[in-house]
């Protein structure tokens, strides 16, 4: 694959098409940050892009306009949505809040689109539905089907919704979480879903909502991956042009803030959606200057997390982190964090130990590694589940340890 067929740059917005595009943040030459390198000999020949973020004008999506062929990014991918209880009991809500507005009954069929290790259809196979998984990446698909989940690996999108609806019958639900973000085409993979669904169907979605990112300033969960950064503003316009209509919008915490969203073929924009456009009328995000202000304190945290690791380890402390996504490879690299400020990460996820972290060249270890030297600190890179991990921790390390929160503010609990 040629440097070219690899990283592109769009010209227009993906959400209107317009031009009217005013970038405000720019998080400099990252790699890819699910992209771990299996060892110091792969170090010389990572390759990095521009992050930069944008905002249209015209429809208010806040998106990247640098994109990374999808095959890269998630033909093989490392996450695994069953590993974390805080998601598990997420999951089990989530599909009880879906049976009961669908509604579902036995043996109605439920799709889910970027179904990873297939735990979240699970749910849905227990209550007696027919279910189907796609999920691109070959080997966490292979995991689902273990699971007794039947599962496509293949890339979801308009195409592939038509010749699965000629395949199999009308999905009473399609399911997406977490991947509307994750598309150059937003627009198309809607009208894909739309195209599986009966009269009486419902897609959902769950997205991370963009005035979280905003207020607590989760700059982290900006990379590669993520092409766009949705409010209800924008998800009404994209919506809308792919046929469908936002018939119930709910927040939930998930993943430091998230939208579920309920569409249908027919019956026009649900009373809380104008609510909820208008509450972020009100924030500004309609303006440049909420935009700014994220940048500058993004910059801000950068230089207050990367004193007080200094200041710790020049005073002589030890300090590991704990959790590996993501998110947290965009903020070590952002912050120019490395192993001399941190010599290791622990992570729960076998598919990442033994690996070393993108950028920051990070080893990452077993959590028995964690146990065994207690450090004095352990910075929580996964903070979204802080409390979660915190709790899961002490049992292990008592009070020797302290921890780390780095965003909005880095904090020492």
């Amino acid at each position: 694959m040629t440097e070219h067929q690899l990283h592109t740059k769009r010209s227009t917005c993906r959400g209107c098409c317009g031009t009217s595009l005013r970038r405000f943040l720019e998080l400099g030459d990252m790699p890819l940050a699910n992209a771990f390198l299996r060892d110091e000999s792969e170090f010389a020949g990572e390759r990095s892009f521009p992050l930069d973020v944008y905002r249209c004008r015209e429809c208010s999506l806040v998106q990247l306009l640098d994109v990374i062929d999808p095959s890269v990014l998630f033909s093989h991918y490392l996450y695994l949505t069953g590993v974390a209880d805080t998601v598990s009991v997420h999951q089990a809500e989530y599909a009880r809040t879906v049976a009961d507005y669908a509604p579902l009954a036995a043996d109605d069929f439920v799709v889910g689109i970027a179904s990873n290790d297939g735990s979240f259809l699970h749910h849905f196979l227990h209550r007696g539905q027919r279910v189907l998984g796609i999920e691109p990446a070959k080997n966490i698909a292979a995991i689902a089907r273990e699971r007794g989940i039947d599962t496509l690996d293949v890339f979801f999108d308009e195409q592939l919704g038509l010749k699965l609806a000629s395949e199999y019958p009308s999905a009473k639900a399609v399911i997406a979480n977490n991947v509307l973000a994750h598309v150059d085409e937003p627009v198309g993979f809607l009208r894909g879903c739309r195209h599986l669904i009966g009269a009486d169907g419902c897609v959902i979605i769950e997205v991370p909502y963009l005035v979280d990112l905003l207020e607590r300033l989760e700059y982290d969960t900006i990379y590669h991956e993520h092409l766009s950064y949705f409010s209800v503003t924008a998800l009404r316009n994209v919506f809308e042009r792919a046929g469908l209509w936002l018939s119930r919008v709910d927040r939930v915490p998930i993943h430091g803030g998230s939208l579920r969203l309920f569409a249908r073929s027919s019956g026009g924009h649900g009373p809380g959606v104008q609510s909820l456009i208008e509450v972020e009328r009100t924030k500004g995000l309609d303006g440049p200057e909420l935009y700014d202000d994220f940048a500058e304190r993004a910059q801000s945290n950068r230089e207050q997390l990367r004193a007080l690791l200094q200041d710790l380890r020049a005073r002589g402390h030890s300090v590991a982190a704990y959790g590996a996504p993501a998110k947290g490879n965009t903020l070590l690299n952002f912050c120019q964090i490395d192993e001399t400020l941190l010599p290791f990460i622990a992570d729960l996820s076998p598919l990442k130990v033994g690996k070393y972290a993108p950028g920051s060249h990070i080893e990452v270890r077993p959590v028995s590694a964690l146990i065994e030297e207690p450090p004095d600190y352990v910075l929580i890179l996964a903070w979204t589940l802080a409390e979660e991990i915190i709790h899961q921790l002490e049992k292990h390390l008592g009070t020797s340890s302290r921890f780390i929160v780095p965003v909005p503010i880095p904090r020492v609990i």
